[in-house]
């Protein structure tokens, strides 16, 4: 076999070498990077073929002269090698991004729907037992089987009073969580706000035998939706309420800080155990079987979405000495200077 034959197998040899592993290369990296092996493909074409160009050319018995000009030639092509590998991997990272956005988008999609499945599952529970405690009380009624009406009577408008702030608070949750939830915002008092809480929660609190104390009061003026901005702050404080023993005490104050407002109840259930804290917002999350007689759960979720919906958060906290837990809402001062 002559040295002509010899150097073409040589560069045969050589191009493949180089273009195997260039290919192996970039499959293992467009595994996991997809636009860095659309960058590297036409770097990799253009050196096996500037390999094999110049094993041909040695191969041809091509002067010196005309050899390192070809390979000047082949070289002046790298540059546009490189801008063709921009523009693919730049396209390449574009619809990598549409592919991880529309994934997220579909799990985003799946957990809304199973959240929302679950929510419709324990509505439907929660509206059943009044629902049935109503049948239940009408059907004796009309049997004659009982013996204090005006019990029975009142026993039905507290079951319907009950169904009635359930429907309002899914109607309000659903408001909340809108696109574009309906807003009155507008120059308010915070304390006159609590005060208006305060005075709603009056008779329960009389009735559970619990005192509702006002702390420090910060004198505060907010721009806000007065309407919901008192539902969320009377919730915080019925949840107090509710879970303070007859004889103990529910306080409520507001504190300004650095370009915030917080509303602070403290209450005297006993403390909430670490590992439910982060939950106790979440939509029909009670704790434990002993609440479930209290509602359907949504009343601290209308808090901390409404605390949101004005740009600030609601979050719960043990007191240190654990006798009860504080909820804080948080709301944004208006920027100074700033008039309606």
């Amino acid at each position: 076999m002559g040295p002509e034959a010899n150097a073409v197998i040589l560069s045969a040899t050589v191009t493949s070498v180089v273009g195997a592993a260039g290919a192996l290369g970039l499959s293992r990296v467009a595994r996991e990077r997809p636009s860095v092996a659309a960058f590297g493909a036409p770097i990799v074409l253009v050196a096996a073929l500037a390999a094999e160009v110049a094993g041909a050319s040695r191969s041809m018995l091509i002067g010196e002269d005309d050899y390192r000009t070809l390979v000047f030639v082949l070289l002046a092509g790298a540059p546009m090698a490189v801008v063709v590998g921009l523009v693919l991997a730049r396209r390449m990272l574009r619809l990598e991004r549409e592919a991880a956005r529309e994934r997220a988008e579909r799990e985003s999609a799946l957990e809304v729907e199973q959240s929302r499945r679950e929510t419709v599952r324990w509505l439907s529970h929660d509206l059943r037992t009044p629902l049935a405690g109503i049948r239940a009380l009408a059907e004796s009624l009309e049997g004659g089987a009982v013996a204090d009406l005006a019990a029975a009577h009142a026993r039905i408008v507290h079951e319907v009073d009950r169904l009635d702030v359930m429907v309002d608070d899914i109607a309000e949750l659903s408001r909340l969580h809108g696109p574009r939830p309906t807003s009155r915002a507008g120059r308010c008092a915070l304390d006159d706000l609590v005060s208006d809480a305060v005075a709603t929660v009056a008779p329960l609190a009389a009735a559970a035998g619990v005192v509702v104390v006002a702390g420090e009061l910060a004198g505060a003026t907010l721009d806000v939706d007065a309407r919901a901005v008192t539902r969320a702050v009377t919730n915080v404080l019925r949840n107090a309420l509710q879970h303070t023993p007859a004889g103990g005490r529910v306080e409520v104050c507001t504190i300004a800080r650095a370009g915030w407002v917080d509303v602070e109840v403290s209450d005297g259930c006993g403390g909430i155990p670490a590992e439910h804290l982060e939950h106790v917002f979440d939509p029909g999350w009670r704790g434990d079987d002993a609440r479930h007689d209290r509602g359907m759960g949504l009343g601290l979720t209308i808090v901390r979405e409404v605390a949101r919906s004005h740009g600030g958060d609601a979050v719960a906290a043990n007191v240190p000495d654990g006798s009860g837990c504080v909820v804080t809402l948080s709301l944004p001062l208006p920027a100074p200077g700033l008039t309606r």
